[in-house]
């Protein structure tokens, strides 16, 4: 068994429309670290979905829904920290707001 510390989604502005940020390939992650940042003026929402492989982000996979972030606040979502993800699962995020959200996300892949 070998385990690899990496960043799994980096640093990046998180999207208006439902986007996978990592898939976990031929590994199991686990998520060590997830951090966000409203660098807007106004207040802004993200929602994080983990998802099993070969289906679809909606309720059923929602893991934090519309978590509203004031402007400058940073969030930790200790709701994802340890969660696992099994070969092929993925993270997929939706922002209320384009250009508003930063994300980045850090973790462990074992093989």
């Amino acid at each position: 068994m070998t385990v690899l510390v990496k960043v799994l989604v980096p640093a990046k502005t998180v999207e208006a429309t439902q986007t996978t940020q990592y898939t976990a390939t031929n590994a199991t992650a686990i998520i060590d670290k997830f951090t966000a940042t409203n660098y807007s003026g106004a207040a802004a929402t993200l929602s994080v979905n983990l998802v099993t492989s070969s289906y679809s982000a909606g309720n059923d996979n929602l893991i934090t829904k519309t978590k509203t972030l004031q402007p400058a606040e940073v969030y930790t979502f200790p709701e994802l920290v340890g969660q696992v993800l099994g070969n092929g699962d993925f993270i997929s995020t939706i922002a209320g707001t384009a250009s508003s959200i930063n994300m980045r996300v850090s973790g462990r892949e074992v093989t």
